[in-house]
């Protein structure tokens, strides 16, 4: 069976490295908010182009934590709305809904899968206080166009950029660089992916960095005095410095997905799919590749018959889960059809061309 992601071997690259890393924090006796952390927030915001990257538990706290901190500075509210695309993963929906704010869903573009930006000015309404653009399966959304609208507006940008690191516009800011403020997630099958869970916030504003530490870390900047009701929420030693180490080939991994990619694209060939659409090389991770079919259940069975494993990415709409039942009456036919169609074909640094050559065999005789 070809594993859509084999996380073993993808990790066995740098065993020696993350025994090192392992040991070194080990050795330190310092295990929470220490010199590895510090290091790695430092290289993650050098990364993505930042002035700030700060490590969270996870993707859902970091959007949960720039949501707060707006709210503490005043700039958001209970019951205010924010922009969200309607076919995301439900992460990018809780961390509205759970700071009492009110998520709007918006309908995707059919060709990208991400937010469509002709869409966003018809929600806004005097309620509006962020867009939430997700750069969905690894492609950045139309930032240049969500951007313009919400300067329009005075609105904030908060991008979901759980699937996206490295991710550059053709301006050739990266994910993360592209709103007010960006959520990563770290969590292990991750384009770079942590050995559990964390997640980072990246942001180039002083006063919302420094009210995110402190809400992460029980809403203390100083140990024992607490000046916000916050949470524990602290990316710890030992992922930073694994994290550490996978950033440093974190691009040569992408070229790797690209390549795959780019062989899925130029030799799939049948009619019964739908490949995706880019908008150009750079501004693509390909944390997923997703192909759609109106027969996904028997294109699923047919792979797995032929030994391919694949995953689908997501079944179930946010506005159709029991946890959002006040959006059940919704109409949103694109986000229904993508959620019904679609399919993820495995794609990692790690796969060898054998396995490649298989799956598009296979694929091009359904």
């Amino acid at each position: 069976m070809i594993k859509f992601l084999d996380l073993y071997a993808v990790n066995q690259q740098y065993k020696e490295a993350l025994k090192e890393a392992f040991a070194r924090v080990l050795d330190s006796g310092w295990y929470i908010m220490g010199n590895e952390l510090n290091e790695f927030e430092a290289n993650f915001a050098s990364y993505c182009g930042t002035k700030h990257a700060i490590g969270v538990a996870n993707g859902l706290d970091a959007l949960i934590l720039i949501i707060r901190a707006y709210k503490e500075l005043g700039l958001f509210k209970d019951g205010d709305e924010i922009l969200v695309p309607a076919n995301t993963y439900i992460a990018s929906v809780l961390a509205i809904s759970a700071n009492n704010l009110v998520p709007v869903l918006v309908e995707p573009n059919l060709d990208t899968y991400n937010i469509n930006p002709s869409l966003i000015e018809g929600h806004i309404t005097s309620k509006t206080v962020a867009i939430l653009p997700v750069h969905l399966y690894g492609q950045l959304c139309d930032m240049k166009e969500i951007t313009r609208i919400a300067n329009k507006y005075n609105l904030k940008v908060i991008e979901d950029c759980a699937q996206a690191h490295g991710a550059m516009s053709e301006s050739g800011n990266k994910a993360g660089n592209l709103g007010d403020a960006g959520g990563f997630s770290f969590y292990p099958g991750k384009n770079l992916g942590a050995l559990g869970d964390g997640g980072a916030i990246t942001t180039n504003d002083d006063e919302l960095a420094q009210i995110i530490r402190a809400l992460l870390n029980y809403g203390s900047h100083v140990k024992y005095e607490n000046k916000f009701k916050g949470i524990n929420s602290r990316l710890d030693e030992l992922q930073a410095a694994l994290l550490g180490v996978k950033l440093l080939t974190l691009d040569q991994e992408t070229e790797k997905r690209r390549g795959v990619a780019n062989r899925y694209i130029s030799e799939i060939k049948n009619s019964k799919l739908t490949l995706p659409i880019i908008n150009h090389q750079d501004a693509h991770v390909w944390h997923l590749f997703v192909i759609r079919t109106n027969d996904r259940e028997g294109l699923q069975k047919y792979l797995h018959d032929n030994g391919i494993h694949t995953v689908i990415h997501y079944p179930i709409p946010p506005h159709k889960q029991e946890a959002y039942a006040e959006y059940s009456s919704l109409e949103l036919p694109i986000s229904e059809k993508i959620h019904k169609e679609v399919l993820s074909l495995p794609i990692s640094s790690v796969m060898n061309e054998n396995d490649i050559d298989k799956i598009i065999q296979i694929i091009n005789g359904f």
